[in-house]
């Protein structure tokens, strides 16, 4: 797995799977395994007990390969009830609340404003975001080229790596207003640092957890709802969906390999979709029914007496 993927999951594991490790691997029965996964659900979202427990079977799957044990006893139990979590963003209206409230006449705050604004209206993830440098964006053709992505470990620690999957490395044309905001944003980070990355006031990169605590600030004094930031990349797919946009632009902009995880994702935004369909169906067909018996078909005993 990617590096970060593993900074990402051990601390899972170091916390929750804390709960086995008094026992031997052969001596884990399914019944460890349910109250463990009761023990979990009582206090976190099923979503996340889904993707500890899979975290769990992968790994008694590989004791299972290595003769460690016998059998995986979280198969036998089986994992929680998927649930279709609900997509959280902000619409352009609560986005623009909280644009409002940024003063730009400061330095960090307009870096705060670019950032927020960058991922708000490419629907990048964070980390092709933060990866994104000056040389990567075409002023002249508009077109953003997202190609790697960047592992953040500490200030002396990061660097490029490859993106999530092969169609996420893809061509985004932006908008003449965002060119416009970024260009202005170049001209005013350039006179303080020399720095290739765009979402950078010091030089570096910026992590997540500065953008995080911006979102946490600018929401409570807008009055609008706080979300995370990836929920930034859910909004700009909900704005290009209120447009109406066609959901294979909206695959290609995301980086989506399949149609279908836009649509698993993002269809319920669709909600008046059908009515839109009847309505457009309506006059489609053009015609006149005969005048006159035209076929003579065979009686059965419901037409007997038409």
């Amino acid at each position: 797995m990617k590096e970060r993927t593993y900074d990402n999951r051990l601390p899972t594991i170091n916390k929750h799977f804390v709960y086995f490790f008094p026992q031997k691997l052969r001596s884990i029965e399914p019944m460890h395994v349910q109250r463990w996964q009761l023990k979990l659900t009582k206090t976190l979202k099923p979503s996340y007990v889904r993707g500890i427990q899979g975290l769990f079977s992968l790994a008694m799957d590989r004791a299972v390969v290595l003769g460690l044990a016998e059998s995986n006893p979280s198969k036998t139990v089986g994992n929680v009830k998927k649930q279709k979590s609900k997509i959280d963003f902000w619409t352009k209206e609560e986005f623009e609340k909280v644009l409002a409230l940024i003063y730009k006449d400061d330095y960090y705050q307009h870096f705060t404003f670019i950032s927020l604004v960058f991922l708000f209206m490419t629907g990048m993830r964070i980390g092709e975001a933060t990866a994104i440098q000056w040389s990567d964006i075409d002023f002249e053709s508009g077109i953003l080229k997202i190609e790697k992505n960047l592992y953040y470990k500490n200030l002396d620690d990061y660097r490029f790596v490859e993106t999530k999957t092969k169609a996420s490395d893809r061509q985004i044309v932006l908008d003449t207003d965002t060119l416009s905001l970024l260009q202005e944003w170049r001209e005013v980070q350039q006179a303080v640092v020399k720095t290739d990355f765009v979402m950078s006031y010091n030089g570096h990169p910026t992590q997540k957890h500065t953008l995080s605590h911006a979102i946490t600030r600018y929401s409570s004094l807008a009055g609008v709802h706080r979300i995370l930031i990836h929920a930034l990349r859910h909004s700009h797919a909900s704005l290009l969906i209120s447009m109406g946009e066609n959901p294979l632009i909206i695959k290609e902009r995301l980086g989506h390999e399949e149609i279908e995880t836009t649509l698993g994702t993002y269809g319920h935004l669709y909600p008046n979709s059908n009515f839109d369909v009847a309505h457009k169906l309506k006059g489609v067909l053009q015609f006149q029914t005969a005048p006159q018996n035209n076929a003579d078909l065979p009686k059965n005993q419901f037409t007997v007496s038409y």
